[in-house]
């Protein structure tokens, strides 16, 4: 444990939300949830706003759908929050080399190893200036929390949501552990907390006295050791550089179970695509190519291929995917689909047989194979149906997904409102402008196309030499034990 609290654990406010709100000024101040808006979507990230209706994440969309009727039901545009990410990350990376992505819009910054703090004064400074930064070259909040440990600057940064500071001075960790329920504490999810609750333990404080022997009998001695270690304010562990992605995956829940087996292929070719896009935008290559099926009955099924060598070509992941899913029935229906690539590398191994593959596949398209190219045959040798196509609507919600960009050769640029019965609304606005108008247009409308989102803030401070000419601070500063919230 530090003596200093020099470990900062940043977390974004409820950050797809929030970016949403910040790109569409007609929806600043009002509830906003960002998910799958299909019947078997869930909530991604919920604004305050939508959270006082009981709006949270992980929650099914239909049951959000029925708490806040009248929020704004958004898509996520996943661009856009790496985009942020990236800004924020780095900010984050001038403070330390060591900093620790937890995820697109949370990290552990190691402020000593840096040499920007090495106490309290410099810490709290450091950190007020941080969220500084990042409202002014993002336009969002963050909430910052500072610890010796990196247990409790994460449970500091959630005290002090949202948008504020808490700095929880070093032998002051027992003391403020203790009235807090036990969920407060890593690896106690509901089953734990309920089992703890019948041996009569609801806070931290409960924990610490019940001692380490009591812990280990209740709960086997990894996770009873370890959690009357954390009850008493102790943990050890380092703040680790960014580690490499070890996957990179996409993956799909329909609205209604897939029977037809040459729509599944389909999708399954289609999300092999998204997957190997997203390798190469890492600049990375993979070696075994992994699918998921998840069926009617929520029975899920992984199947996965090593391939000679990395690779990063759509036609060798779109192939072996398709020869493991003949491995897989899927007669029953199924729910949901994931195309993944693992074993990632930096650099590719020539594939002659890949690119045999694809030579073979370009002699074999339709226009040299003659009329009946496009009926696939099915297990049986028998020639399939077509594969079920997708009704307008359907059409119409993945081209014009709401929340998303376009641009529209009049009117400029807009995000989609919604869409339906051949058409789709629009609202006209950017970042910085007055909320702006409302017009339908056909779906088809020659006019109106897919854009790229807009930066959040038009012209960014320039951090470049930062933190050597911080900011002035920001005031509203707390310490452990003050009220969180400014």
């Amino acid at each position: 444990m530090r003596a200093a609290p020099t470990i900062l654990h940043l977390d974004m406010d409820a950050f797809y939300a929030s970016a949403e709100q910040a790109a569409k000024p007609s929806l600043r101040g009002k509830p906003v949830v960002v998910g799958g808006l299909g019947p078997r979507g869930v909530v991604a990230t919920a604004s305050y706003e939508a959270r006082r209706f009981g709006v949270h994440s992980a929650m099914p969309m239909a049951l959000a759908r029925r708490l806040a009727p009248n929020a704004a039901y958004l898509v996520p545009r996943f661009t856009l929050y790496r985009t942020v990410s990236e800004q924020v990350m780095e900010l984050l990376g001038r403070l330390s080399p060591l900093v620790e992505p937890l995820s697109l819009d949370e990290a552990f910054v190691d402020l000593e190893a840096g040499g920007t703090a090495d106490d309290t004064a410099s810490a709290m400074e450091i950190g007020e200036q941080l969220r500084g930064a990042i409202e002014a070259v993002t336009g969002l909040s963050g909430s910052v929390g500072l610890a010796g440990s990196k247990m409790l600057a994460k449970i500091a940064s959630e005290e002090a949501k949202p948008d504020g500071i808490l700095l929880i001075e070093p032998g002051t960790e027992r003391a403020l552990l203790a009235p807090m329920s036990v969920r407060i504490l890593p690896g106690v999810g509901p089953a734990t907390a309920d089992h703890l609750r019948r041996a009569g333990m609801t806070t931290v404080n409960d924990l610490a006295e019940a001692g380490e022997a009591e812990l280990v009998r209740l709960l086997g001695k990894a996770h009873g050791s370890s959690l009357h270690r954390m009850a008493s304010g102790y943990d050890d562990r380092p703040v680790v550089a960014e580690r490499d992605a070890k996957s990179v995956s996409v993956e799909d829940t329909f609205d209604t179970d897939l029977h037809d087996r040459v729509r599944v292929r389909t999708e399954v070719e289609r999300l092999a695509d998204r997957c190997v896009q997203r390798l190469r935008a890492a600049g990375r290559s993979g070696r075994t190519v992994v699918l998921k099926v998840r069926r009617y009955d929520f029975s899920t099924l992984t199947r996965s291929e090593t391939l000679r060598g990395p690779t990063d070509d759509p036609t060798v992941v779109r192939e072996a995917a398709a020869r493991l899913l003949e491995a897989v029935d899927t007669t029953g229906g199924v729910r949901l689909l994931g195309v993944g690539v693992t074993g990632l590398a930096d650099f590719t191994q020539e594939d002659l047989f890949a690119q045999a593959a694809g030579e073979r596949t370009a002699a074999e398209a339709p226009d040299a194979a003659g009329p009946d190219a496009d009926a696939a045959g099915d297990e049986g040798g028998t020639r399939s149906e077509e594969p079920a196509q997708e009704n307008p609507e359907q059409l119409a919600a993945r081209r014009w997904p709401a929340g998303h960009d376009v641009r529209h050769e009049t009117y400029g640029h807009g995000w989609v409102q919604g869409s339906g019965v051949g058409r789709v609304t629009v609202r006209f606005e950017e970042p910085e402008s007055a909320p702006g108008r409302v017009r339908t247009f056909r779906i088809d409308d020659p006019e109106l196309r897919p854009a790229d989102p807009l930066p959040l803030v038009r012209n960014p401070v320039d951090y470049s030499s930062w933190p050597a000419s911080l900011p002035k601070s920001r005031s509203g500063a707390l310490s452990a034990g003050a009220e969180s919230r400014p």
